[in-house]
């Protein structure tokens, strides 16, 4: 979620075409929703708050300086990479693939082999 959130402000805030980053806010607002039915279902929906105020701050931060937004796009790859990492290191200890869902891996898989192509 930081990603998106650094990949759409750095959009917004160096004016690129709108065709550049229409996706993002579609992702941001599906994994908020994830975020919230995780919560919800685990409860800790109290979490929700404070996940809602990091978001909301981390958005105005981010453009305070430019030299925070460009750090920010940055640490992206670091970041994404390791999300990754973590979930790789999950799958191995519990040695279980069945929470890995075949349509969330294709789509993802389709969506890393377009963007080269993507113009």
């Amino acid at each position: 979620l930081f990603s998106f959130l650094v990949f759409l402000r750095y959009q917004i805030y160096y004016g690129y075409p709108l065709q550049t980053y229409l996706e993002y806010p579609i992702i941001i607002a599906q994994d908020v929703i994830l975020l919230l039915f995780i919560l919800r279902f685990s409860g800790n929906m109290k979490r929700a708050l404070f996940y809602a105020v990091t978001f909301w701050g981390g958005w105005y931060m981010l453009t305070l300086r430019k030299w925070i937004i460009d750090l920010a796009m940055n640490l992206c790859t670091l970041i994404s990479a390791a999300s990754k990492l973590a979930q790789l290191r999950c799958l191995w200890q519990t040695k279980d693939s069945g929470q890995v869902s075949a349509l969330t891996w294709s789509m993802s898989a389709y969506t890393c082999a377009s963007k080269p192509w993507a113009t």
